[in-house]
C-alpha cells in the first residue's frame, strides 16, 4: 500500500467525501439530484440493470448514488471495484466469473452475488487521487462498445467534477452560517459595549449639565467654557456609539410588512423637525405601497434625509424629493437633494463605515449613516446608489429586492 494510500481516508474528508469514524461507523447523506441523473445516465448509456458510484476508503467501499440497485457497505476486501481502481484505467470483462482476479469474490461466486458482466471507471480527481469507480454489472454475460466505454469515460469525469462542485457548496453554506453567526455575534457585542457607554456617558452629561449651571450661576465664564467643551466631546461620543450600534445589528433581524412611503417620510419628518425647522428645508413626497422591514426603512430614509438637509450649500434652503417605483425586479425609491453633492470619485468610497470628506463647511458627522443606509439596502436583498441631479444636488437610488 503507497503512502497515499495510507492517508487515504484524510484525503477523502478534505474532498468532504463521508469516511468511517470510530467502530467502522459511516453515515452515507442521501444522492443529489445531480449524482442521481448521472448514475440513471450511466445506465441507459451502457444498457446494463445496475450502476453504482462507488467511493473506495482505506477498509470499506460505499455508494453516493446507484440505479437499479439498493445501495450497499461491503468492506474493501470483498469490493470487486477495489481489485484495479487505483491503475486509473477502466475494466471490462465479458465474465467476470472467467476472471481468476475476480472469480473468488463474493459478489461472483454466489455468496452474496452473480455478477457475470462487470464494468468500472475509476474517479480520477485532478491532483491524480482516485475516488472510486462508476461501476456496471448483469448477471448475464454481456459487452460494451467502444462509444459506450468512451460515454462511461465522460460521465465518471462529470461525476468527480459534481463531487467537487457539492463539496463547495457545502463548504460555502458552511462559511455563510458562520458569517451570519459571526454577525450575531458582533450585533450583541455591539449592543452589550453601546450599553456599558452609554449609561457612563449619560451619567457624565448629566453631571456637566448641572456644573455648566453652576458655573453659569457663579459667572465662571472659563469652567463654563471648558465645561461646553467636555458637553460637546461627549454627545459627538454618544452620538458615535449610537451609530455603531445601529450600523452593527442592520440585517439581524428583517420583520418584511407592507408600508407606505408617505407615511415613513412623515414619521421621518417628525423626527427631524429641530434640523428641518434650523435649515429651512422643505421636503416632498409621492406614495408608494411595498414590503420591508419597517424599522430598518425608517432608519434608512431617515439616514438619507437628514445628509440631505446638513449636507445642504450655505445660503440655499434645502429642498428634497422622495420618490418610488414597483417595476418587476422589486421597488426603486429615491432621494433627490440640491445639496453640496459627493463627486464620482468619493460616491463609493463614501458607502464604507466611518469615511468622511471633511469637506469646507461640512457638519460633524461619524462617516455611518450613508454605510448604514447602504448595509439596509443590502439586507432587503438590494443596493444602495450615488448618483448626481442636473446643476447640483445628489440622488441617492435604493434598489429593493424583488420581494419588496
Amino acid at each position: 500500500m503507497t503512502v497515499k494510500e495510507l492517508a487515504r481516508d484524510a484525503v477523502l474528508a478534505r474532498t468532504g467525501l463521508p469516511t468511517p469514524g470510530p467502530g467502522v461507523d459511516i453515515t452515507v447523506p442521501i444522492p443529489s439530484q445531480r449524482l442521481q441523473n448521472l448514475v440513471e445516465l450511466a445506465r441507459t448509456l451502457c444498457g446494463q440493470p445496475v450502476t453504482a458510484i462507488n467511493i473506495i476508503t482505506e477498509n470499506l467501499q460505499y455508494q453516493v448514488a446507484t440505479a437499479g440497485m439498493e445501495p450497499y457497505l461491503c468492506s474493501r476486501e470483498d469490493s470487486m471495484c477495489a481489485v484495479g481502481f487505483l491503475n486509473g484505467t477502466p475494466t471490462v470483462l465479458e465474465d467476470a466469473s472467467l476472471d481468476p482476479r475476480y472469480s473468488n469474490n463474493p459478489y461472483v461466486d454466489g455468496r452474496r452475488g452473480e455478477v457475470r458482466f462487470y464494468a468500472s471507471i475509476p474517479l480520477v480527481a485532478e491532483d491524480g487521487f482516485v475516488l472510486g469507480t462508476l461501476c456496471a454489472g448483469a448477471r448475464e454475460t454481456g459487452q460494451l462498445s467502444d462509444r459506450q466505454l468512451k460515454g462511461l469515460e465522460i460521465l465518471a469525469a462529470e461525476i468527480v467534477e459534481a463531487l467537487q462542485l457539492e463539496h463547495r457548496a457545502r463548504q460555502l453554506a458552511d462559511a455563510l452560517a458562520e458569517a451570519q453567526r459571526s454577525n450575531t455575534l458582533l450585533a450583541e457585542f455591539a449592543g452589550r459595549i453601546s450599553h456599558d457607554l452609554r449609561n457612563p456617558l449619560t451619567s457624565v452629561l448629566g453631571y456637566v449639565e448641572l456644573a455648566r449651571d453652576d458655573a453659569e450661576a457663579l459667572e465662571d465664564r472659563q469652567i463654563a467654557e471648558y465645561l461646553d467643551v467636555v458637553a460637546n466631546s461627549g454627545q459627538r461620543m454618544l452620538s458615535m456609539v449610537s451609530d455603531v450600534l445601529s450600523y452593527a445589528t442592520i440585517g439581524g433581524d428583517v420583520r418584511p410588512t407592507c408600508l407606505s412611503l408617505q407615511d415613513l417620510v412623515r414619521d421621518v419628518v417628525q423626527d427631524l423637525a429641530a434640523s428641518i425647522e434650523e435649515y429651512g428645508a422643505s421636503i416632498e413626497c409621492g406614495d408608494l405601497a411595498f414590503t420591508a422591514d419597517p424599522v430598518q426603512m425608517r432608519v434608512l430614509l431617515q439616514n438619507l434625509v437628514h445628509n440631505a438637509i446638513t449636507y445642504s450649500r450655505p445660503g440655499i434652503p434645502p429642498v428634497i424629493h422622495v420618490t418610488g417605483h414597483r417595476a418587476d425586479d422589486g421597488t426603486t425609491l429615491r432621494v433627490i437633494d440640491n445639496g453640496k453633492g459627493i463627486s464620482e470619485g468619493d460616491r463609493k468610497r463614501v458607502l464604507d463605515p466611518l469615511v468622511r470628506l471633511h469637506r469646507e463647511d461640512d457638519p460633524p458627522g461619524t462617516g455611518l449613516g450613508l454605510a448604514t443606509a447602504a448595509r439596509i439596502a443590502a439586507a432587503s436583498g438590494g443596493r444602495l446608489e450615488i448618483g448626481p441631479v442636473p446643476g447640483d444636488g445628489t440622488m441617492v437610488t435604493i434598489h429593493l429586492g424583488a420581494n419588496s
